[in-house]
C-alpha cells in the first residue's frame, strides 16, 4: 500500500508561458523539463496555435517548483528561435512570462524573492535578458507588463538601442 501523500507546508504555482503552441514536438521537450522534479508537479498543459504559446503550470514546494522553472526556460532557449515565431499574442522572449503565484504558506514576498533569483540566475547561467514586471519589478515604471511588451519582439533590438524613455 503506497504511504499517504502529506501536504508540504509551503505551496506555490509557477506559469511559465512559453513562446510555442504549435509544434508537439518541442512543446513536449518544454514541458518535460519540468518533470520529474521531487516535490513539483506539472498541473497542466495548455496550448494555443493561434497565440502560437503554451501556458504550462506548475506547482509544489518553492525550491522544486524553483528548479522546474529554470529547467523550463533552459529548454525553451534551446528549442525557440524568436526570429522564426510568429503568434497573435505580444511577446517578447522564448518564456514571455514566469510568475510565481503562494498558495499556501508562502507570501507575495517570497514569490518575488524567488523571481527575482530565478532572473539573476537564468541571466548569468544562459546569457539571457530577463525583465521583472508587476510585484517584482525594481522600478515603478516597470510594473505593467504590456509596457515591457510594446513593440513585441521586433521592436525589442531597437527599444535596447535607443536607451530612450520607452525602456523598461
Amino acid at each position: 500500500m503506497p504511504a499517504p501523500y502529506i501536504m508540504a507546508k509551503q505551496l506555490l504555482e509557477c506559469v511559465p508561458n512559453f513562446s510555442e503552441g504549435r509544434d508537439s514536438v518541442k512543446i513536449a521537450a518544454i514541458a518535460d523539463a519540468a518533470k520529474g522534479i521531487e516535490g513539483a508537479m506539472v498541473l497542466g498543459i495548455e496550448p494555443d496555435a493561434d497565440y502560437n504559446r503554451t501556458v504550462l503550470t506548475i506547482a509544489g514546494e518553492p525550491e522544486a517548483v524553483f528548479i522546474a522553472a529554470k529547467r523550463v526556460i533552459a529548454a525553451a532557449a534551446e528549442h525557440i528561435d524568436m526570429r522564426e515565431h510568429s503568434g497573435e499574442h505580444p511577446r517578447i522572449g522564448a518564456v514571455d512570462v514566469c510568475p510565481f503565484v503562494p498558495l499556501e504558506g508562502v507570501s507575495m514576498d517570497d514569490c518575488v524573492q524567488l523571481a527575482q533569483r530565478l532572473a539573476k540566475e537564468v541571466s548569468e547561467e544562459f546569457d539571457l535578458c530577463t525583465f521583472l514586471y508587476g510585484s517584482s519589478a525594481s522600478d515603478a515604471s516597470r510594473n505593467l507588463l504590456s509596457d515591457l511588451r510594446r513593440g513585441q519582439y521586433e521592436g525589442f533590438e531597437q527599444r535596447l538601442n535607443d536607451g530612450g524613455p520607452h525602456l523598461p
